[in-house]
């Protein structure tokens, strides 16, 4: 226990008294326990002070995750001076009953397809250094059911121009109930962790669209995402002005087929397969401002089948490497959904409060933080220790801890 006092000892200023023992028993038992965590589970495996009625009334308890979550990694990883790229997805739990909050189908890509289950979306801070990430915000993302979804059909109108139109801005778009808890997660987010210096947002190929770009370029950030493979791009216009009428903005629809050699930043053969890297400035008619692409051709040389990849970011400072790395480092945040899914819960816990789902999600991405500190400990002498390893390691004291209160006559304290 003293080597879990030692490390919750950061909660001291955003827990009363009571809930930080709670907490402490609840995390001692999460890494000395196997079989699915729940509230039961957790209960048998807890010290003195953790009997189930207490487990219970813990996780009715409101409590500040977002902060709690952010004092772990600042105190244990945070470098002022290092380099970090936001990273967000949504991670989709199956779950079965009807009366768990939240419950409805989402698109599991696991599965495949929609399944009932919870839906939680989650953004990391993830560091460029050590290429690891640490879970900062997570919200419980609500099913939308089609009759409320919004939708925007704009009046049809003639062909042409119409008289008298003037040129204006590109509106405001209208936002998705997924682009809204984005917006309000991320303006949370940065309020909370301003001391560190972030300006790039990773997100997949769902957000690669305009409203997206919006969305982060209004909370300060550049996005970095994905286009579909047959976006309709133009390289900007950049022959003679014409005699009559304005200047076009738009060039040469781009060609996926025949990039021009001039944008090709490096070539790679990695065995059978050679990687070519383009990169340009282009123009899409969705989005206002130009984008820096950055194309990823890949080619079998023996069959000659090729296949490409289209990474985007609204900043154009970006060169082709740092694009590709930034969009490859947001893979790091599967591998917290793994451990928060494999190792503390996620996927087992049987809450159905709104309070409680919430408690039970977010202390399951805690204990990925909590496993980060104590792995990066172990691993300073075994490079190889594992969660498993360290699982393993708790249950041994436990057992040694109970067959020494069984002794008839108890040992001296060593």
């Amino acid at each position: 226990m003293n080597e879990i006092i030692a490390l919750t000892a950061c909660f001291t200023p955003l827990l009363s008294r009571t809930s930080l023992q709670q907490m402490r028993i609840i995390v001692l038992a999460l890494l000395s326990m196997n079989g699915r965590v729940t509230m039961l589970g957790m209960s048998r495996w807890a010290e003195e002070g953790g009997s189930y009625r207490t487990i219970q009334r813990w996780f009715k308890s409101g409590l500040d995750w977002g902060s709690l979550l952010w004092t772990v990694v600042r105190t244990h990883f945070v470098d002022p001076q290092g380099e970090y790229v936001l990273a967000g997805d949504e991670v989709v739990v199956s779950k079965a009953g009807k009366q768990t909050h939240g419950l409805g189908r989402f698109y599991s890509s696991i599965a495949q397809r929609p399944i009932l289950g919870l839906s939680f979306f989650a953004l990391s801070l993830v560091d460029v250094k050590q290429r690891r990430a640490y879970p900062l915000s997570v919200q419980q993302r609500l099913a939308v059911t089609a009759k409320e979804r919004v939708t925007t059909t704009a009046p049809k109108r003639g062909r042409g121009r119409p008289k008298g139109s003037k040129n204006h801005a590109k509106a405001a778009p209208v936002l998705s109930p997924e682009l809204m808890l984005l917006e309000t997660m991320v303006r949370t987010l940065l309020a909370r962790i301003g001391v560190l210096r972030v300006k790039h947002l990773v997100l997949d190929g769902f957000f690669g669209n305009y409203p997206a770009t919006w969305v982060t370029q209004n909370c300060g950030l550049h996005l970095i995402s994905k286009l579909r493979h047959n976006a309709a791009l133009y390289l900007p216009y950049s022959g003679n002005k014409p005699r009559r009428g304005p200047t076009p903005r738009y060039g040469d629809k781009l060609n996926y087929t025949a990039l021009p050699s001039s944008a090709r930043v490096s070539v790679v053969i990695e065995g059978q397969m050679q990687i070519e890297t383009y990169q340009l400035t282009v123009l899409h008619k969705d989005f206002p401002a130009p984008l820096n692409l950055v194309v990823l051709v890949k080619t079998h040389l023996k069959s000659g089948k090729r296949a490409h990849v289209l990474l985007f970011s609204t900043d154009l400072s970006l060169s082709a490497g740092q694009l590709a790395d930034y969009y490859s480092l947001r893979f790091q945040i599967e591998f917290n959904f793994r451990d928060a899914k494999q190792y503390w819960g996620l996927e087992d816990f049987m809450n159905v409060s709104e309070q409680a789902v919430t408690n039970a999600a977010n202390l399951a991405f805690l204990m990925v933080n909590l496993s980060a500190v104590l792995l990066q400990r172990h691993r300073q002498h075994q490079p190889d220790f594992s969660v498993l390893d360290l699982k393993t390691h708790f249950r041994a004291r436990r057992y040694l801890s109970e067959t020494i209160k069984s002794l008839p006559d108890p040992p001296l304290p060593i």
